[in-house]
C-alpha cells in the first residue's frame, strides 16, 4: 500500500473551512450544496473533530461493492444496511453487475446527485474511481473505503477487513503447512487492478522470499476477475499448463469456490491443494469431501457493520479521518484510526474440518 503524508495540506484545508463555516453559519448554516465550495475535500467542511458529538438522525448511506452479485459483497452490504438503522440512519447496496475497473463511476456521480451523506465504495479499481469521489468530497459527502482501498485522497477512511500484510503472509504459510513447504503453486486473483488482491500478493511474493519457502515456486498469477466460470474455467487452465502444480491460493471468495468446484469433480482431488479466502457456506461442502483441508476469512458482517458506523461517525463530526481519533462501532466497541486513514477489522480465522461447522455466514 502507498502512504502518503497529508497531514500539513489536511491541517491548512481545515483551518480555511473552518472559517468558511463561521461565515457561512451567519448567514442562516450551510447545506451540502453550499459546502461545495469549500475548497480542499478532504476538509468536508469540519474543522476539528467532536468525539462527544450524538450520532445525527437520519443519515443516508449508500454501499457501493465491487458489484452487486458478489456473495460476499451481499454479506458485507446487508450487514451495514442493518446497521444503519441501529442509530436511526437509512442505507442502500448499489452497483454494477461487473467489476471492470470504471463500472462504479456513473454511480458514484448519481449519489452525488442524490445527496447522500456518505458513499461506501469497495473499489474495483484505486484510482479510476477518484475523480468523482473527490467530487462527492466537495460537496462534504464522506467517502469510507472497505474491503479494497481506493487511492488514499479520494477517501476519508478504509475499513480493511485485516491487516494486508497479514492476510498476504499468512496465505503463503497455509498453503505450505498443505503441500509439505514444496512445489510449484499458483494464485488465483480477482481482477488485475483490485486494490486488496494486489497487495496481499505483494506480501505473499514477499513472504515466499524467506528461506523456508525456497522449495515453493509461485510459477503463475491467474486472474479470474470475480466471475465465477471464468474463475472455473482460469483453474482448469492452470492445471492444464502446469502438470506438476502442487497448490493454488485464491484470495477471493468467488475464486477459491470455483476452484474449488473444478478441483473437487476432477482428477486432481487431493493431489493439488487449495486456500484463500472464501466464506464457510460457500466452502463447507469441499471441506467436508477432502478438496480443501483450510481457509481463511473474517467475518463480513462485522466488516458492513464497522463501514456502517465509521461512516456515521464521520457524518456526525465525531471524527475527520485523522490517525489517532476513535470512535465507537456499536457491539465492535471503540476503534482507533490508524496510519492513512485506515480502520482494521481484526485478525482472519482459518476455517477446517474441525471448526467450519460453528460458522454460518
Amino acid at each position: 500500500m502507498t502512504i502518503r503524508l497529508r497531514a500539513p495540506r489536511r491541517l491548512a484545508a481545515a483551518a480555511t473551512a473552518g472559517a468558511l463555516a463561521l461565515s457561512l453559519a451567519a448567514c442562516g448554516g450551510t447545506t451540502k450544496d453550499s459546502a461545495s465550495d469549500s475548497g480542499d475535500a478532504k476538509a468536508g467542511g469540519n474543522a476539528s473533530a467532536n468525539p462527544n458529538a450524538p450520532l445525527k438522525k437520519g443519515l443516508k448511506l449508500a454501499f457501493l461493492p465491487k458489484q452487486v452479485n458478489n456473495p460476499y459483497e451481499t454479506i458485507v452490504d446487508n450487514a451495514g444496511i442493518a446497521a444503519a438503522k441501529e442509530f436511526g440512519g437509512e442505507a442502500k447496496e448499489v452497483g454494477p453487475s461487473d467489476a471492470s475497473a470504471s463500472s462504479q463511476v456513473s454511480y458514484i456521480n448519481t449519489l452525488i446527485q442524490q445527496r447522500h451523506d456518505a458513499i461506501l465504495i469497495a473499489a474495483n479499481d484505486e484510482n479510476a474511481v477518484c475523480g468523482p469521489l473527490k467530487q462527492a468530497m466537495s460537496k462534504n459527502i464522506k467517502i469510507v473505503a472497505y474491503d479494497s482501498d481506493t487511492n488514499p485522497d479520494c477517501r476519508d477512511l478504509f475499513i480493511n477487513q485485516a491487516s494486508s500484510e497479514e492476510i498476504g503472509r499468512s496465505e503463503v504459510k497455509l498453503l505450505s503447512e498443505q503441500i509439505g513447504g514444496e512445489g510449484e503453486i499458483a494464485i488465483l486473483s480477482a481482477t488485475a487492478n483490485a486494490t486488496n488482491q494486489n497487495t496481499w500478493i505483494k506480501f505473499m511474493q514477499d513472504e515466499l522470499k524467506k528461506p523456508e519457502y525456497s522449495k515453493m515456486k509461485l510459477v503463475k498469477v491467474a486472474y479470474g476477475d470475480d466471475d465465477d466460470q471464468k474463475s472455473f474455467q482460469q483453474t482448469q487452465g492452470l492445471l492444464q499448463a502446469y502438470p506438476n502444480l502442487k497448490g493454488i491460493i485464491s484470495p477471493t471468495t468467488v475464486g477459491i469456490a470455483a476452484a474449488a468446484r473444478y478441483i473437487s469433480g476432477s482428477k486432481y482431488k487431493g493431489k493439488v491443494a487449495l486456500t484463500g479466502l472464501g466464506t464457510p457456506d460457500q466452502m463447507r461442502k469441499f471441506v467436508k469431501d477432502g478438496t480443501v483441508k483450510g481457509f481463511e476469512l473474517w467475518d463480513p458482517k462485522n466488516l458492513g457493520y464497522l463501514a456502517a458506523f465509521a461512516a456515521a461517525a464521520l457524518s456526525s463530526g465525531q471524527i475527520t479521518g485523522a490517525e489517532g481519533e476513535k470512535f465507537k462501532a456499536g457491539k465492535l466497541g471503540e476503534r482507533t484510526i490508524g496510519a492513512n486513514g485506515e480502520v482494521i477489522l481484526g485478525p482472519p480465522t482459518v476455517f477446517d474440518a474441525k471448526n467450519i461447522d460453528q460458522y454460518h455466514f
